[in-house]
């Protein structure tokens, strides 16, 4: 273990942060993305800081290999993007930089200060930058180079205690950003982390800030969570601790009133784990597929018959209708529809095509009508008409005026 020292305004030294070798804080160096690697050495090659931050490397301690990779650094998005031609700048209040190696994309932001608040939208200092973040655990330094970790915060301790240590003041982390408590409640439930009774009822007490959040932010959310391969477990912890009902309003009620809905629906999300990662559409069926087995007219929609089409448009609406306030692009949600009929033997690609030849065949009819009643119409001369403009007069022109002289 070493520890990493720092200078106070009257010059004393200052303990600051703790720093972790390999073979303290045990990271499988093999689950570590390549491309973050390269992103922090070109960063340092160009004189600059960089460390993976965040999720990342909470799950690199806890054994797990993250899925998603963020990293931080003291150059600014112009000099990030200086650095990396296959970059991006994104964002209006605070602006970061995305970083592409194929599908795969990097966020990179700059340290952030604390001059405005935890929610500072200016350049900081990395000291800084670690004390905005939200809990002591997301707060951690890898340096991939080095392979140290950085601690500011004493999260490596608390991931050994497996608890739930928030860095801001209880006070201020969710009035903030309501979204944290969503997102305390999946990180406890998902890496196993008690949640302190202090928080759990801060929690409580102000979940109803999360009426305010954006549907766009809560759809994120949950796409995320019905993603994890703890998905089941989330969703209980959610309703548990009262705050599921804003990310699925009707799904949360029928939870509390129908146990049978409650079973099956989280077996879903627990079936849905076995495959990791799971097929494309697969985690948007399971949030559906509970609530259509109970409310579909299977043998009806099973009759592919023309006009069967304005049936499943029912079905996609009532779906939609179901999964409020969560709003999925639309595309996903047909994807989903189609894995869940598919199951009951829906071949909804049929009905489409049915629906297709119908409206042609209409319009088929309404040309070949159009054209006969043209071809038995007598040819009259147009008509014309009382709006029709008048013709324009040709304006004679105008007569020389005469020029009265007066004798001197």
């Amino acid at each position: 273990m070493l520890i990493r020292y720092g200078k106070e305004k009257d010059g004393k030294l200052i303990k600051k942060a703790v720093v972790y070798t390999r073979e303290e804080h045990k990271i499988n160096f093999a689950d570590v993305d390549n491309d973050a690697v390269f992103i922090t050495g070109k960063l340092r090659a160009n004189g600059y800081e960089c460390y993976i931050v965040g999720g990342a490397v909470r799950d690199l301690i806890l054994g797990k290999k993250p899925k998603d990779f963020d990293l931080v650094t003291d150059a600014t998005p112009a000099r990030i993007k200086r650095v990396f031609r296959n970059s991006r700048i994104i964002g209006r209040r605070f602006r970061l930089v995305h970083v592409y190696f194929g599908e795969k994309i990097f966020e990179v932001s700059t340290f952030r200060s604390l001059i405005d608040g935890h929610t500072s939208n200016t350049y900081g200092t990395l000291e800084e930058d670690v004390q905005r973040r939200d809990f002591s655990f997301n707060a951690l330094l890898y340096d991939p180079g080095k392979q140290l970790v950085v601690d500011y915060v004493n999260g490596m301790a608390d991931i050994q205690k497996r608890v739930l240590r928030p860095i801001i003041p209880l006070q201020l982390i969710f009035k903030d950003d309501p979204v944290r408590m969503i997102r305390a409640v999946k990180y406890a439930a998902a890496g196993g982390f008690a949640i302190p009774a202090l928080l759990r009822r801060r929690i409580k007490k102000e979940a109803v800030l999360l009426e305010s959040v954006s549907p766009s932010r809560l759809t994120e959310e949950l796409a995320k969570i019905i993603r994890s391969p703890a998905a089941a477990q989330i969703v209980e912890s959610l309703e548990d601790a009262g705050i599921f009902g804003f990310l699925q309003k009707e799904a949360s009620g029928l939870l509390k009133r129908d146990n049978v809905f409650r079973k099956a629906y989280l077996a879903g999300f627990a079936e849905l784990a076995l495959n990791d990662p799971p097929a494309k559409g697969q985690p948007m069926a399971a949030l559906i597929r509970t609530y259509l087995e109970m409310h579909t007219p299977w043998q009806e929609l099973k009759q592919v018959i023309p006009g069967s089409w304005d049936r499943y448009k029912a079905v996609f609406y009532d779906t939609r209708r179901f999964i409020a306030p969560m709003n999925p692009p639309k595309i996903e949600l047909e994807q989903a529809l189609r894995l869940v009929f598919a199951e009951h033997g829906i071949d909804l690609k049929k009905a489409r095509s049915m629906e297709r030849e119908r409206h042609l065949e209409k319009a088929r009819r309404a040309h070949q009508t159009h054209i006969a009643g043209n071809a038995a119409a007598p040819q009259a001369k147009p008509a014309k008409s009382a709006d029709a403009p008048k013709p324009r007069r040709k304006r004679r022109p105008a007569e020389k005026k005469s020029i009265n002289t007066f004798p001197t």
